[in-house]
């Protein structure tokens, strides 16, 4: 069996995404990964950490967190030239938008068996970056991004910053909430600490300019004038884990959806605010919607910017000259920052979990060109043996006594079903998740079960059953498994008699 290589980056949330990684990483080796743990220890090194991830061959690059550690390792395996890692995820943060939009299931473990029973299907993603920041105060010289020398330059400058996003971008009313969250009081009330922010930040808000403009080579025109409370650029449809801003969007298609909520006289603009806050989805009257692959959005430079979540820092994105205007600036309402949205169609390969029936995608799943893992014609002809080998088992272990399938019951290790999950590039192999409980201290412990053509699959009254019966269990049941326990809590099951 071919071991996949994965890389497993992990945000700790103080603590809480640990208590679950044995479990974890018990699922991740019976499939066969082989799963290397990094585990972020200061702000920004989750990006690095995917980078090195990639660079090094990682398949699976694996983010442990919420969206905002999702964002970083997007961002950090985008920025490898060339790189063949899937990124997946299991969900550990606050909202989790990603895992809500493909169906990843919130628990942990349960997140882990649909990570193995993934395909890799290529996604879209939207990338950022500053084209000018303008001022009256400003020489000519500091303000000219046009030349191919200067954008060069600007690249370099922004390596480090956040240039991606797989969700969506924010500019307004949730960037200024999101970016005086506090941390240590969002891993310990979640969501609450957004309320608390929002209270904080919701009296200085206000609408403000926006221009959005053609950004293509022979695109022309003025998308969109006037004022907005906020602006959405959404690669995909849900929005804080609610509504949908951008209700048309696919993940697919090569392009990004844009909601602008207007502005309105005083008491229509203060009851858009309570709207957009309690995540009411925006009626035609209140905001413009629009689509394309290439665009300018001009606003202030006081306007907050938000990434799949994440408050970003303008001056991330700025040359060091433009840095310095910046810092010399009074008065950073009067200066104008436009930034250039681009769609970079197929970009990114992300584990979508097979169950996954939605519409975020415009292809189907059987055009969408996915090379599917295959066995070779050995490998099948092994598995025959084996099935064959174990038919022949099956049939001798049927004249076996009830007498000895109670001592069986009474000697093999008791298992509680946490989940089971199929592994799609190997036929008939099954990986169960669940817990062991130690008889002298009661202690539950994690343990993943491999399940394939030469394990003996029984009920009590010793009925041989086939083995995809195994997928029909359900959390809390439990069964009795022999075979042999390797590293990782891994038991790869030789004989398995559900226990009711």
């Amino acid at each position: 069996m071919k071991r996949k290589r994965a890389s497993l980056i992990i945000n700790p949330r103080a603590g809480q995404n640990i208590e679950n990684l044995p479990a974890i990483l018990a699922v991740l080796a019976a499939a066969g990964w082989k799963t290397k743990i990094a585990l972020k220890e200061y702000g920004g090194q989750t990006m690095a950490l995917a980078h090195k991830a990639a660079e090094d061959g990682s398949e699976r690059v694996i983010a442990y967190g919420g969206d905002g550690t999702l964002n970083q390792v997007v961002n950090g395996v985008m920025h490898v030239p060339q790189h063949q890692s899937v990124v997946g995820l299991i969900p550990g943060g606050t909202a989790n938008v990603w895992a809500s939009e493909i169906g990843i299931p919130g628990a942990p473990v349960e997140a882990a068996l649909a990570l193995i029973d993934s395909q890799a299907r290529q996604v879209d993603i939207g990338h950022i970056a500053v084209e000018a920041l303008t001022s009256s105060t400003l020489a000519q010289d500091e303000q000219s991004r046009q030349s191919k020398k200067t954008r060069k330059k600007q690249a370099k400058a922004s390596s480090k910053a956040r240039q991606h996003f797989l969700l969506m971008a924010g500019l307004g009313i949730d960037a200024a909430i999101m970016k005086h969250v506090s941390k240590p009081l969002k891993y310990r009330v979640g969501p609450l600490a957004v309320g608390v922010s929002t209270a904080r930040e919701l009296p200085a808000q206000r609408p403000f300019p926006v221009e959005i403009r053609a950004g293509g080579e022979n695109d022309e025109g003025m998308y969109w004038q006037g004022e907005a409370l906020q602006v959405v650029v959404g690669n995909t449809r849900l929005y804080a884990d609610i509504v949908q801003m951008t209700p048309d969007a696919h993940i697919d298609d090569g392009i990004l959806d844009v909601c602008v909520i207007t502005a309105g006289n005083p008491l229509t603009t203060m009851q858009q605010i309570v709207s957009l806050l309690l995540r009411h989805q925006p009626d035609n009257l209140t905001a413009e919607h629009f689509q394309g692959a290439h665009f300018l959005l001009s606003v202030p430079a006081s306007v907050a910017l938000q990434l799949d979540g994440s408050a970003m820092k303008l001056k991330d994105y700025l040359s060091k000259s433009e840095r310095a205007a910046l810092k010399r600036s009074d008065e950073s309402a009067e200066m104008m920052v436009t930034y250039r949205f681009d769609a970079l169609p197929h970009a990114l390969p992300m584990a979508i979990p097979r169950t996954y029936k939605g519409a975020l995608f415009e292809t189907s799943e059987a055009s969408a060109g996915e090379q599917a893992e295959t066995e070779s014609d050995k490998e099948a002809e092994q598995k025959d043996a084996r099935q064959s080998e174990a038919v022949q088992h099956a049939e001798q272990e049927q004249q076996a006594d009830l007498a000895q399938i109670e001592m069986f019951l009474e000697q093999g290790r008791k298992v509680k079903v946490v989940g089971v999950s199929a592994i799609p590039a190997q036929k008939e192999t099954y990986i169960l998740a669940g817990s062991i409980t130690k008889q002298n201290t009661g202690e539950e412990r994690p343990v993943a079960l491999r399940i394939d053509a030469r394990t003996l699959l029984r009920k009590k009254t010793g009925e041989t059953l086939p083995l995809a019966a195994v997928s029909t269990l359900r959390a809390g049941e439990t069964l009795v498994v022999t075979g042999k326990k390797r590293k990782r809590s891994v038991i790869i099951a030789r004989q398995i008699v559900i226990d009711g």
